[in-house]
């Protein structure tokens, strides 16, 4: 049997769980008060930190799943993730609109990676 290793679990989720070499992670939110593009750039940051620690990176990265509050933020959301994306890495990706867990949030990542 496989092991499953669980990282930063709560009662609810885990921030990082890893299973035949995935990594998988709970969905990347922002601070509340920031706008649009420092949400994008605080969940991105928070991802190479999981993912870093996960073992893994950015260049990894198999699946993102964008959630936003207000597609009108689309190409906000998409200026600092291109920047962020490295050439050559770019994943399989979905985008879509949804409410998020409060109405502050504008952006929520979920990520699926490789481990090194």
């Amino acid at each position: 049997m496989s092991t499953i290793t669980r990282q930063h679990s709560g009662p609810r989720m885990s921030q990082i769980v890893t299973h035949n070499g995935t990594i998988y992670l709970a969905g990347q939110v922002g601070h509340a008060t920031d706008d649009v593009t420092q949400q994008t750039k605080t969940c991105l940051e928070q991802i190479d930190a999981l993912l870093a620690e996960a073992g893994s990176d950015k260049t990894r990265i198999l699946q993102a799943m964008i959630w936003m509050a207000d597609m009108s933020d689309f190409a906000a959301m998409n200026a600092v993730w291109d920047a962020w994306v490295p050439e050559g890495h770019t994943a399989a990706r979905a985008c879509g609109e949804a409410k998020l867990a409060t109405p502050d949030y504008l952006v929520e990542f979920i990520i699926t990676a490789a481990a090194q």
